[in-house]
Order: C-alpha cells, then sequence, then structure tokens
C-alpha cells in the first residue's frame, strides 16, 4: 500500500493527501469519485468495497484502514 496515497491523490484531482483529510471536503469527491475508489480497491487490492463503506470511511487513512482490514 506504499503507493496508496498517490493513488486517492490522483482520483481526487490533488497533488498529495493526507491522512486526516476529510473525504468530502474534496472539490471531485462525487458518486464517479466513490466508483473510481471502488475500481482501485478491486484492481490494486484485490478486494471489495461498497458505495456505503467508502462513505463512512470519512477520511483518507480510514479508506486506506479499511481497505487493509479487507485484504487480510
Amino acid at each position: 500500500m506504499e503507493n496508496f496515497n498517490a493513488q486517492i491523490a490522483e482520483i481526487l484531482e490533488v497533488d498529495s493527501v493526507d491522512p486526516g483529510e476529510e473525504l468530502a471536503s474534496f472539490e471531485c469527491w462525487d458518486s464517479l469519485t466513490i466508483l473510481s475508489i471502488i475500481a482501485l480497491a478491486g484492481e490494486s487490492y484485490n478486494v471489495t468495497l461498497s458505495a456505503a463503506e467508502v462513505n463512512n470511511a470519512v477520511t483518507v487513512g480510514g479508506l486506506q484502514d479499511l481497505i487493509k482490514s479487507k485484504m487480510s
């Protein structure tokens, strides 16, 4: 997961992200962004996420923790 922050930053159309940043605070946060994160989780980490799980993650770090928890 070493490239996770860079991957999320690319999806969110920003230069970088901080684990404490709230996902909903990003300008491009919408349903298509959520779908992109779901696709990233599946393609890069072999993890299946729902839109509700992504929304409930709240922060970038929470999203990373969610994906990690499903990888085990």
